[in-house]
C-alpha cells in the first residue's frame, strides 16, 4: 500500500515537472505584459501550454534571449537588421501600443493639461520647472495651474518606453536631440526620480505632487492616472486612445510599406497619438534549444491568427496585414542547430486543442 502511494506521488510529481518544463518562458517589455497575459490565457485554453512571462524591461529581455535564459525576449525597441544579424536573432512585431506622459496635479482635471512636444522636451531638460510657467499657461488658457515645482519621474532601467519617448522628443526638439538624442537609458540630472519599470514610475508619480512621468498606455487605464494631451503632427491636441494609435500606424511606413523597423512617433493623422510604438518578439535565428523555440513561435503564430480581438481587449492595436505577412517571412528563417526549419513548422502546425 505504501509502495503504491509512493509510486502515485512520484508519478504526480513527474507529471507536474513535465507540465512546468513545457511552459513557455518569456521576458522583457513591461508595456507588452498585458497583451501577453491575455494571449497566454487564450493559448492555454486552446493548447494546455502556459506562458510564464517576466516583465523585466526591454533591455533585460534582450539580454536573457541572447544568453538563452528564455524561449523568447520581448522588446519595445526593434533590432535593426544589422544588429539582429550580428546577434544571431530574429525580431518581429507583436502589437502596437504607446507611451503617455502622466501628471500628479490634483487641481487639474484628468486629461485636461495640454503640452506641445517642444514644451515637454523643455520640462524634461529642466528648462521649464514650474507648473504655472508662462509657456504652460500659454497653451492652457483658463486652466488653473498651481505654483508648484515640476518633479520629473524617469526610467532608471533600460526601457523601450524611454527609447520611444526620447525618439519623439528628438523629432520635435533640436535641443533635446543634441543634448540627449534617442536611447533606451540615460544618466538623468540630479533631482529627477528614477524608477525601474512602468509600475514603479506609476508609484513615484502618485506619491509626489507636481510629478510628471511617462508610462505605457495600459497603466494609464489600470491605475486611473492623469494623462496629458499632446499636440500632434497635424497640429491637433489629442488624448491617448487606441484609435489614435491606429491612426498613427495607418499613416506610417508600417502600413504603407510593411516596414516594421520604421518609427511610429510623430506621424501624420488628425487623431494620431504622437508617441505610438510597437512591441516586438525576439527569438534566435539558429536555436540550440529547437523544441523550446518552436513552442515560443507557435505561441506567437497563434497570437497572430487568433489574438487580434484579444489584443483589442488588452487595449493594443493588432498588426496591419502587410506587417503581419512580413513578420511571418522573418519567422520562417528560424532553424534549429541541425538546420530544420522550425519557423516554417510553427506556421504549418497551428495550435489547436491539446491532445
Amino acid at each position: 500500500m505504501l509502495k503504491r502511494t509512493a509510486l502515485a506521488i512520484l508519478g504526480s510529481a513527474l507529471i507536474m515537472s513535465t507540465a512546468v518544463a513545457a511552459d513557455i518562458q518569456g521576458a522583457g517589455s513591461t508595456a507588452a505584459a498585458p497583451v501577453y497575459r491575455v494571449w497566454s490565457t487564450g493559448y492555454a485554453a486552446a493548447t494546455g501550454t502556459r506562458l510564464n512571462y517576466a516583465a523585466v524591461g526591454s533591455g533585460e529581455g534582450i539580454r536573457r534571449i541572447r544568453e538563452g535564459q528564455v524561449d523568447f525576449g520581448a522588446s519595445d525597441v526593434p533590432l535593426s537588421p544589422q544588429e539582429a544579424s550580428k546577434s544571431g536573432l530574429v525580431c518581429v512585431p507583436a502589437v502596437v501600443t504607446a507611451a503617455v506622459p502622466v501628471i500628479n496635479l490634483p487641481s487639474v482635471p484628468k486629461g485636461q493639461l495640454k503640452l506641445t512636444g517642444d514644451l515637454l522636451a523643455k520640462i524634461f531638460l529642466g528648462k521649464v520647472d514650474s507648473w504655472d510657467a508662462p509657456e504652460i499657461r500659454a497653451v492652457n488658457p483658463g486652466l488653473a495651474l498651481p505654483n508648484l515645482k515640476i518633479h520629473p519621474v524617469v526610467r532608471a532601467d533600460g526601457s523601450g518606453t524611454t527609447y520611444h519617448f526620447s525618439a519623439y522628443l528628438s523629432e520635435v526638439s533640436a535641443e533635446w536631440k543634441s543634448t540627449y538624442g534617442t536611447k533606451s537609458a540615460f544618466s538623468w540630472p540630479a533631482g529627477y526620480t528614477g524608477a525601474k519599470g512602468s509600475g514603479e514610475v506609476v508609484k513615484a508619480v502618485q506619491s509626489n505632487r507636481g510629478a510628471i512621468g511617462y508610462v505605457d498606455y495600459n497603466y494609464v487605464l489600470d491605475e486611473g492616472l492623469n494623462p496629458v494631451q499632446l499636440r500632434n503632427a497635424d497640429g491637433n491636441f489629442v488624448s491617448a486612445t487606441v484609435g489614435g494609435f491606429r491612426d498613427a500606424v495607418v499613416h506610417s511606413n508600417w502600413n504603407r510599406k510593411g516596414d516594421f523597423t520604421a518609427s511610429l512617433v510623430n506621424q501624420a493623422g488628425a487623431d494620431a497619438w504622437p508617441i505610438t510604438m510597437g512591441t516586438f518578439v525576439v527569438v534566435p535565428a539558429v536555436s540550440r534549444a529547437g523544441e523550446r523555440t518552436l513552442e515560443a513561435m507557435k505561441f506567437v503564430t497563434w497570437g497572430y491568427l487568433h489574438g487580434d480581438q484579444l489584443a483589442r481587449e488588452a487595449k493594443f492595436v493588432p498588426l496591419p496585414g502587410q506587417v503581419q505577412a512580413n513578420a511571418y517571412r522573418e519567422l520562417a528563417r528560424v532553424t534549429d542547430a541541425s538546420g530544420k526549419a522550425i519557423g516554417l513548422q510553427s506556421m504549418a502546425s497551428p495550435a489547436g486543442k491539446a491532445q
